[in-house]
């Protein structure tokens, strides 16, 4: 069963676990978050892409809300992959498939699990990273989700390495994550619609780093509000 509790310790270290609970609303923030910032996300995508990366995204992430506010169950993985599955059915573009492999991924990482510890979210952010890249073909330097994923990923595992609270090291794990999106700016597109225009994509901010970010920066500050509640 879920936790009464929005957020508990786990280590002496002050290491805590999020519930399925707080999974949950985690991806109601993201979806709130997602909507906040369809325009603009729209308006980074008209300039490299195709104009529909906030659109598609505000219309999968509402799909999403409508699945997962049926009766909670326990199993933060088979929550995952509902959200996964409604993202690639309802999401088009190259957010759908990826967004959705992405979700799907933590969700098979996570399958099982009532609550996830600092490990349990790192090797989640693993899978979705390897699931993405194995889609979508991309590396770090290519000027997509993956130059705010990666960065995130690895400050939040250097984070842990150091002995950060999770909270702590989700909050690292977005701050690079916002590097890794800035970091889009100058660089050259190399996957996808964005890299027909070569180096008139040079200027522009990735929009799939963008709204990586914000799945992140979302974690990061509803784990960390449930923290303080706790």
């Amino acid at each position: 069963m879920a936790a009464v509790a929005a957020i508990e310790s786990t280590a002496e270290q002050g290491r805590v676990s999020v519930a399925y609970d707080d999974v949950l609303r985690w991806i109601r923030t993201f979806a709130a978050e997602v909507e906040a910032n369809k325009e603009y996300l729209t308006q980074l995508d008209a300039a490299i892409g195709d104009g529909d990366h906030g659109i598609n995204m505000q219309r999968g992430m509402s799909a999403v809300l409508g699945k997962v506010d049926a009766p909670a169950g326990d199993d933060i993985g088979a929550l995952l992959k509902t959200v996964g599955m409604t993202l690639v059915s309802r999401v088009g573009g190259a957010g759908g498939p990826l967004y959705g492999t992405l979700f799907l991924q933590m969700g098979t990482a996570t399958s099982g699990k009532g609550e996830l510890g600092p490990d349990d979210w790192a090797a989640a952010l693993e899978a979705a990273i390897g699931g993405v890249q194995a889609r979508g073909k991309a590396e770090p330097g290519d000027k997509t989700m993956i130059d705010a994923l990666v960065p995130g990923r690895d400050a939040f595992k250097a984070g842990i390495a150091q002995g950060d609270t999770f909270a702590d090291a989700l909050r690292r794990s977005a701050e690079a994550a916002e590097r890794g999106m800035q970091d889009t700016i100058p660089l050259v597109a190399r996957k996808g619609r964005a890299s027909y225009l070569g180096e008139r994509s040079v200027g522009h901010q990735d929009p799939g780093a963008t709204s990586a970010h914000l799945l992140l920066k979302t974690a990061a500050d509803t784990w960390s509000e449930a923290e303080q509640a706790g």
